[in-house]
């Protein structure tokens, strides 16, 4: 399993950008999910990190999350708002996994209240899904003359593809 603060240390450049773009998009994301006819869906959400993981939470029943329930397989998508990407690009691969300890609940969720004064706080959760890395890419227009790609997937490092005009 490579979760995020392993992820970090393995994909230092694709992290970095999506860490930056995540931010910078006050942590909208879209999500790619599979329906249960296998067709995609994409959703906006607002994953955070907490406890060296990237949680993937939020409104319970909603269908991204029966999506995920039925099948794990994901797509994070760090939200684009440049068409020229100037400042990066993301994107994370993988599966979810529902956690179920309630303290790691309860911590989250009062880390939460701390940050954002939404109360979950003594609430019960449907799901805690966290995000289990199984790729990543992220692109960067590097000095206005060319794209770089740069790919990961577990066990292997960051390799990067150069794309001039």
């Amino acid at each position: 399993m490579t979760y995020w603060t392993e992820f970090e240390k393995a994909a230092p450049r694709i992290s970095t950008i999506f860490t930056r773009r995540h931010a910078a998009a006050k942590n909208l994301c879209m999500l790619a999910t599979l329906r249960a006819d296998g067709s995609p869906r994409i959703s906006p959400m607002e994953p955070v990190f907490f406890e060296g993981n990237l949680v993937l939470l939020g409104m319970p029943g909603t269908t991204k999350f029966k999506d995920l329930e039925r099948d794990a397989r994901f797509c994070l998508h760090t939200a684009t708002m440049d068409t020229m990407v100037g400042d990066g690009d993301a994107k994370l691969f993988g599966v979810v996994r529902d956690l179920r300890d309630p303290a790691l609940h309860q911590r989250f969720a009062e880390d939460f209240f701390e940050k954002s004064g939404m109360d979950f706080r003594g609430k019960p959760f449907d799901h805690f899904f966290v995000a289990d890395l199984t790729g990543g890419s992220s692109v960067e227009v590097i000095d206005g003359k060319y794209l770089e790609i740069t790919i990961w997937k577990p066990g292997r490092p960051e390799r990067v593809v150069r794309k001039e005009e």
